[in-house]
């Protein structure tokens, strides 16, 4: 026991970032554990838009969203978001897949979605960056949807 007091005093800054580290993980472990939308694999992702009406929100910037987005996607910018929350009422009771480049955007956007009451969220995991990777079919536009 008095070599790890020791080891601890020592090596105060390593042990501080082992502290940070594991409440960040577990943070990370514990939020994802009880969050209220479902994440889905890209190939996942299409059996659900094949088998229901799923309405996707891409939030990634309107210049990400014109060199590529999934067909039919609606682009509504994550600062932007809050903002414009009562265009997307009508999808309140409906599968809403939330999409962004890499996946990490679009947990802030769920969170925003279910303030809004919006009860059937589902996130594309690895975002657009996964869905290019499975080849995946990608529209590109000069305009925004």
């Amino acid at each position: 026991m008095e070599q790890y007091l020791e080891f601890l005093i020592n090596h105060y800054l390593l042990t501080l970032a082992f502290i940070v580290v594991t409440y960040l993980l577990l943070r990370d472990l514990i939020e994802n554990s009880f969050s209220k939308f479902e994440a889905l694999s890209p190939l996942l992702a299409v059996t659900k838009m094949n088998s229901h009406q799923v309405f996707i929100l891409d939030v990634r910037e309107t210049g990400e969203y014109v060199k590529g987005h999934i067909e039919e996607a609606k682009n509504i910018p994550l600062g932007n978001l809050e903002e414009q929350i009562e265009t997307l009422a009508p999808y309140k009771n409906k599968d809403v897949l939330v999409v962004c480049q890499s996946g990490t955007r679009t947990a802030a956007a769920c969170k925003i979605l279910i303030k809004a009451e919006f009860e059937k969220l589902l996130t594309l995991q690895g975002g657009m960056q996964s869905w290019e990777d499975n080849k995946l079919p990608v529209k590109t536009s000069n305009k925004n949807k």
